[in-house]
């Protein structure tokens, strides 16, 4: 039935004749497919977007966010959604970009590729900030101010703040809508020129396939993989719909908890402030929404707002803009490149840092003493750490992950009682997320979290090898098969679950505090079925000998 549908629209709408790269077995993989969780993120802002549109008034901003959240049908679900879906957007932006600097993605004859996602990152981060006014609360009005202040702090440039942000600090937000929208438009352009770019050159193959630049599969070996329909289409419906599943539940879930004052994280807490003119607004500490932060911080460090946009942004942006001219070797492994992969580290960790002390210490101005004293380490650190990992060999690469794999088959008793460990610290540290939610809590769970999800990966090999040894060796393709028959009984389940939830969906109102949980049963929902449809990938275009490479 699934294979009429398939070849229906592959008939219909010509589908095998698009000039779409055809993936190799081992790159389905969400590493391998970032830029689709991107888009993801993308489309569903742009969708839950354009049903703000039909009710956004922006000549009363504040009262017009109001009147959304409490009067439209499920308004808050959108709203929150669509704001967490731009967040969503700018962290799985940053972890493509910084996957693709380190991998080396961003050489020969992908140089054109990379600089247009710079340039997508940039108007995100513009979009977002525009969009982020739009609440008109008192933390947007204070962002807002201080992104008046920068530009009204460079000489020859005060005309630019009434042409970008109109009347803002009388409740009107014509200006800001209007910008909003342009530079979505903008992001919208550029992502289809990436995306056929991206699609003409196809993904970075593996170092083990292709070990140099430029590194892109010929045409005869390119014919030999799964073509883009149906696996690859079904393959990144699976990731979307999980995608649009977190983008729904996390939002909703949150503002559906009781306990979380706007005022101690706005971060986590989708519900806006009062706004500027309530006496409560002198209750909430302003600053930047939360993906500004590190600028904010950078800005308490002169009085040149010069520099500090040098610092902060001009200097970092050329950079990476230039960084496929500037690298010129050939070397993809990152320990090949020691220079740049250093200097990626340290603008992660610079990040990191200055966006975290921009939470806790929001507006205090730094002596440059303090600021050797808190910026130097971190490059101190990487650099030793650098200099005293070995330079990857060529042809090491199988020895070594040979050996890897026999000092883990002698280290699993420490390795599963190192991973209990992390498991007890991952749930207290959970409890404490929860029970006290802020940037600090996050930023202590997140590497406790990597640790346990890393800690997972590493038990799941021993866990199945002590099933193949306990078994009566059965072969690859049986336990394949064994596999792909559990999957189909999970499919069902899923599907079942997804019918009980939808028809119980409708009885929650779609207004006032509990329609957001229609938000985390939507959520959950997209989540079951994209599951769902991973598992049908699994079931139907599993080969045995995938992983290889």
């Amino acid at each position: 039935m699934t294979k009429r549908i398939s070849d229906w629209f592959n008939d219909r709408l010509k589908l095998d004749e698009l000039p779409f790269f055809r993936t190799p077995d081992y790159m389905y993989h969400v590493s391998d497919w970032l830029g689709a969780l991107v888009a993801a993120a993308f489309i569903y802002t742009v969708i839950s977007g354009l049903i703000l549109l039909l009710y956004y008034n922006p000549d009363e901003g504040y009262d017009s966010t109001q009147l959304i959240i409490n009067t439209v049908p499920y308004g808050s679900v959108f709203l929150y959604s669509h704001l967490y879906g731009a967040y969503a957007m700018i962290i799985l932006a940053y972890i493509h970009m910084f996957r693709n600097y380190f991998v080396g993605a961003y050489k020969k004859p992908r140089e054109l590729l990379w600089i247009l996602g710079v340039f997508l990152l940039a108007l995100t981060m513009g979009a977002s900030f525009f969009g982020y006014s739009l609440i008109g609360d008192v933390l947007a009005t204070s962002a807002v101010d201080v992104g008046a202040g920068i530009i009204e702090s460079i000489p020859g440039m005060q005309w630019l703040v009434p042409f970008l942000f109109g009347n803002y600090d009388t409740g009107q937000y014509g200006r800001v809508l209007a910008w909003h929208i342009i530079f979505v438009a903008l992001i919208g352009l550029l992502f289809v020129f990436h995306f056929f770019l991206a699609e003409s050159y196809g993904m970075l193959p593996s170092r083990k396939v292709k070990s140099k630049a430029p590194a892109v599969y010929t045409r005869e070996e390119w014919m030999k993989f799964n073509p883009w329909w149906p696996r690859n289409f079904i393959y990144m419906l699976s990731l979307i719909l999980m995608t649009w599943g977190f983008i729904l539940i996390i939002p909703n879930a949150l503002a559906y908890l009781n306990g979380l004052p706007q005022y101690y994280n706005p971060f986590l807490n989708p519900k806006p402030a009062p706004p500027p003119s309530s006496p409560l607004a002198a209750t909430v500490t302003t600053y930047p929404p939360w993906f500004f932060l590190f600028f904010y911080k950078i800005a308490d460090f002169s009085s040149c707002v010069m520099l500090d946009l040098a610092i902060g942004a001009i200097i970092p942006l050329v950079y990476m803009i230039l960084l496929p001219f500037l690298d010129r070797s050939e070397e993809l492994h990152p320990m090949r490149r020691k220079i740049f992969t250093g200097i990626g580290i340290l603008m992660i960790a610079y990040l990191v840092q200055t966006t975290l002390w921009g939470d806790i210490a929001p507006g205090i101005p730094v002596p440059f003493k303090c600021q050797v004293v808190a910026l130097l380490p971190p490059a101190v650190i990487i650099a030793i750490g650098l200099w005293l990992i070995p330079t990857k060999k060529n042809g090491g690469v199988s020895k070594v992950t040979k050996t890897v794999s026999n000092i883990g088959k002698a280290l699993a008793p420490l390795l599963i009682l190192g991973f209990a460990v992390v498991a007890l610290l991952f749930v207290g540290g959970l409890a404490e997320f929860v029970n006290y939610p802020s940037l600090t809590t996050l930023a202590v769970l997140i590497p406790i979290a990597s640790l346990f999800v890393i800690g997972a990966k590493r038990i799941a090999p021993f866990i199945l090898r002590m099933e193949q040894t306990s078994s009566a060796t059965p072969s690859v393709s049986s336990k394949l098969e064994t596999k792909k028959k559990l999957a189909q009984y999970i499919i069902i389940v899923l599907f079942v679950l997804s019918l009980v939830l939808m028809g119980t969906i409708w009885t929650i109102p779609p207004t006032g505090y509990e329609s957001n949980m229609f938000g985390v049963d939507l959520g959950l929902i997209f989540v079951m079925w994209g599951e769902a449809v991973s598992l049908y990938h699994y079931v139907v275009y599993k080969k045995p000998n995938e992983s290889e490479e």
